[in-house]
Parts: C-alpha cells; structure tokens; sequence
C-alpha cells in the first residue's frame, strides 16, 4: 500500500509509508522505534538491506569506533511471512544518527518525514485526545460507521483500562495477558480468539476490527466484567487474575446466552463487519 503524498497510516499505526515504501513502527516506552531494516531499504536503494546494514555497521565502527547496534534494540514486528520476528529497531534519535551514515538524497526529506513521524507520539501523550481522533479517522476511511466507531473506541478504552489493572498486579508478561485474554473470550463467546479468528476466516487482521455491534458489546461485557471482579476482589498475580478473567467472560457468556434464548438467533457469527479480500477464498479450502 502506497502514497505519494508521504504519509499513510495502515494496521492501527503500525505501518507508516514514505514515498510508497513501507516503514514497520512499533510502540515502546511511549515512543515509536521503526525497523532499522526498512528504513535502509528505503535509503539505500538496496536489494538486499540487511546485508548493506550488516556492512555499514562494519564500517561505521572502523571508522568511527561507534557500534550502531548500541542504539537499537531488538524488537518483534510482523514478518513478511505474518509471524512475529525480532528485528533490529531505532528510535527518532537512533535514526537520525543511522541516516548520517547512509549517503542518499532521499536523507533530508526523510529527516523531515521522521520528525512529523516521530512526533506524533509526544502529542498523544501530552494530548490523548490526539490519538482517539487519529484511531477514529483511520477506521473512517476503511468504510466504517459512525455507529460502529463508536462503539470500538468505547471497547478500546474499556480494555485499556483491564491492561492497566493487570499490569499492577503483577501480571507481566505477554503471554500472561494473552491466556488473561483467552480465558474472556472462552468464557464469553466458547471460542478463543484464535478460534474466532479461524471461524471468520481471518489471519493477521485485527478480530475486533471484524465484529458486529452485538460481538462487540459482549466482548465489552467481558473485558469490563473482568475488570470490576478484579478490582473488587483485588486479584494479584496471575492466578487470581486468571480465575477473576473466567469470572468476568462468564458473566458476559450468561447474558450472550440469556439474548440468544429470547431471540432464536446466534450473536457469534462467521461474518465481518467488513468484507475481508480472500476470505472465501480461504474458508472455501478448508
């Protein structure tokens, strides 16, 4: 996905493009750190980034006795392949000093770029208010409705707020929140989100981004049910969070439950909110 008028935003802000090449962006401590790798295919014109960054870091350190790799770090984005890889990352800062290194009449433009890029993160944080409308004009122009928006930013801030809750109390680590996240949606909906995901047909996509109101509230149900159980109860570590995590989506499975009863008809359902390309396709072979 391309632009020639310097920037787009794709996947949530994960993927910013500059001059039709695709930059990997991901959010850490507050601050965008972009693939070092991409932003030397950009640069450098090179076939082959890696290798050219593996020689320039060479040649970086014999001539200026400064390891570039100190100012990176290794963080995981999406691979070509859709699964999660570590890969070198910089901050604004660290790019400034890599593009220094990189001969090429794109540098200055692209120095302009990554100043607006890199920015725009010390504005939400000094402005929230910034990130809600940026979220809200992205989904706008994927075709969503006002309604719908409405309705998934709600849900967004209402499982912010379970991250916070688990994040202090003790409940640390990735795969932590992803059983957490499970257990909800098991309870919730019987399906974990990789099974729901498969039931729609999707692979990368975001599975919220693809729900209808009905499989939004209840998601928002359970996610908020969690979180006053939690709360209440003050869950600690991952154990007690785990049971209140299977307390709060059964609440919301109750009531799932309880509405298909009374209407004959099923809230999960195999469709998207929006029509996913391929999706078809990939349910037909199966």
């Amino acid at each position: 996905m391309g632009t020639k008028k310097g920037l787009e935003k794709t996947e949530e802000s994960r993927i910013v493009v500059f001059q039709e090449k695709s930059i990997r962006r991901i959010l850490h401590n507050d601050e965008w750190w972009f693939s070092v790798i991409d932003v030397v295919g950009v640069l450098a014109d090179s076939l082959n980034p890696r290798d050219y960054w593996f020689k320039m870091k060479l040649r970086v350190k014999s001539d200026d006795g400064l390891q570039l790799s100190t100012i990176c770090r290794q963080l995981k984005l999406p691979a070509p392949d859709g699964k999660q890889r570590e890969t070198d990352c910089a901050n604004t800062e660290g790019l400034f000093r890599i593009i220094q290194s990189i001969p090429s009449p794109k540098a200055e433009p692209f120095k302009r770029w990554l100043a607006k890029v890199g920015y725009e993160r010390v504005q939400e944080i000094e402005d929230p208010e910034l990130a809600t409308k940026r979220t809200k004009a992205l989904y706008l122009a994927k075709g969503y409705s006002d309604d719908w928006i409405e309705k998934r930013m709600r849900g967004i801030a209402i499982r912010a707020e379970l991250a916070d809750e688990w994040k202090n109390r003790k409940v640390g680590l990735e795969r932590e929140y992803a059983i957490l996240t499970a257990e909800i949606s098991k309870a919730t909906f019987g399906l974990t989100p990789s099974e729901y995901k498969d039931l729609k047909g999707l692979e990368r996509e975001n599975l919220r981004d693809h729900m209808n109101d009905l499989e939004l509230i209840f998601s928002m149900l359970g996610d908020a049910a969690t979180t006053e159980i939690t709360k209440t109860q003050d869950a600690q570590g991952f154990d007690e969070n785990r049971t209140a995590a299977r307390k709060g989506g059964r609440i919301a499975g109750d009531a799932r439950e309880k509405l298909e009863k009374e209407t004959k008809k099923m809230v999960i359902s195999r469709n998207n909110y929006l029509d996913v390309p391929e999706k078809r396709k990939r349910l037909e072979k199966k």
